[in-house]
């Protein structure tokens, strides 16, 4: 970190135990609720692939943590993240209306419906809805998580959108 603080997994407070997850570790994760900033359809530079990677850049809710009272609001450990879906094929969907937030209801992983060995996916979400074919995922945090009174981290406390395909530590 800038200020010369060390951060070590598991992460006190938000429990996190590492900061690269990738679609091994599916059952474990969730994204309800999660901001998308941004979205892109990267390309290799190796032409024996397939052309595409869907990236997402996004606000991956680590932890929500329940109110010491009823009274009190929820809190969360948030850390951006970068969501890239490899070898991605047959991306369909809708986006819109976009003045309003794109947040994540879900993510499916569902059975290949030709035998191909590639997953289909289901990227359910407010003002969106993505469909798409991909081997796998791997998600980086790119940042130690960070506690805030909200569901979204700001764009000075997320160091601006991005893509970065590397994890903190």
């Amino acid at each position: 970190m800038e200020d010369g603080t060390v951060i070590t997994l598991p992460h006190e407070g938000s429990g996190l135990s590492k900061a690269t997850w990738t679609d091994a570790d599916f059952a474990h994760m969730g994204w309800h609720d999660c901001r998308v900033h941004a979205i892109s359809v990267g390309e290799y530079d190796d032409a024996t692939l397939p052309p595409a990677r869907l990236l997402l850049d996004l606000d991956y809710i680590v932890r929500w943590v329940e109110p010491a009272g009823s009274a009190q609001p929820f809190s969360f450990w948030i850390s951006p993240a970068t969501l890239v879906f490899e070898q991605a094929w047959n991306i369909t969907g809708r986006l819109g209306p976009l003045h309003d937030l794109m947040e994540i209801a879900d993510l499916h992983r569902l059975a290949s419906p030709d035998g191909q060995p590639d997953h289909e996916w289901h990227l359910e979400g407010q003002n969106f809805d993505l469909r798409l074919r991909a081997h796998r995922y791997t998600q980086y945090l790119r940042q130690p998580p960070q506690h805030v009174g909200r569901q979204i981290l700001t764009l000075a406390e997320r160091g601006g959108p991005s893509f970065a395909e590397q994890s903190f530590g």
